[in-house]
């Protein structure tokens, strides 16, 4: 059973650390959070979403962590070649990045 702690704020309620509100995350955890700087955000919530719907059991989210592993491979290869080929920004904005997929079809 999964227990959490209700402390009110002013403008809703706050029901532990995954569920914080933007402005009490930390600027590095808020750019994690950021389309245009991760790439992977849906892969990673999918993994985290699967561990907690498992107990954390790994063996169960295997399939997740797969996927993520190779959207963070694949993106991390394009950034490298746009900084081979002196391209900036090194890593390609939400809307460039959904457009190459859409091209590509989703490579991962």
């Amino acid at each position: 059973m999964r227990v959490t702690a209700v402390v009110p704020f002013s403008t809703g309620v706050y029901q532990g650390p995954r569920y914080e509100r933007l402005s009490r995350m930390s600027r590095h955890a808020q750019q994690l959070r950021d389309h245009d700087i991760n790439p992977c955000v849906a892969e990673t919530d999918a993994s985290r979403k699967c561990m907690d719907d498992n107990n954390y059991n790994k063996d169960m989210c295997t399939a997740y962590f797969l996927k993520y592993k190779s959207c963070r491979k694949f993106w991390h290869d394009i950034m490298m070649q746009r900084r081979r080929n002196g391209v900036k920004p090194e890593m390609p904005s939400a809307e460039e990045r959904k457009k190459l997929l859409e091209s590509m079809g989703k490579p991962y």
